[in-house]
């Protein structure tokens, strides 16, 4: 598997409302873009920091995945997300080296790219996130 860079950090938020200004005022970064992803029950709000995004989550349903999260966890760090060339072949390789995937095939995620998750208990209590950018 090649990982070419640090894609973004992904942070649970309670509300994207709240935590943008924080972003904007204080540390001086621009949002350049805010979308709900239905089938992951989450908005999104992105930032660039130098080649690095910061991608803040919001749930938009008590039971999803993020609201659950911040539930258990509170607001903060949520995942890490590495971009690959070769999502398909990295989660087979990942998975033949013992790691549990929460996703066994790619799925499409915020910004149009490719995704899928590798579980926290596999991955040092990080959920991990491999992406890849397929909007030539």
């Amino acid at each position: 598997m090649k990982v070419s860079h640090i894609e973004h950090i992904g942070i649970a938020v309670k509300s994207l409302d709240e935590a943008i200004p924080y972003y904007e005022n204080v540390l001086g970064l621009k949002c350049y873009n805010i979308e709900e992803v239905a089938d992951q029950k989450v908005r999104t709000a992105f930032f660039k920091v130098g080649d690095v995004k910061i991608e803040l989550l919001e749930s938009t349903s008590e039971d999803g995945t993020v609201a659950k999260f911040i539930e258990k966890r509170g607001q903060g760090v949520h995942h890490v997300a590495f971009a690959v060339e070769g999502i398909e072949s990295a989660l087979a390789e990942v998975s033949e080296k013992g790691v549990e995937l929460i996703d066994k095939a790619p799925r499409k995620g915020a910004e149009g790219l490719d995704i899928a998750f590798l579980h926290p208990k596999s991955t040092f209590g990080v959920l991990t996130e491999l992406c890849e950018d397929n909007n030539d």
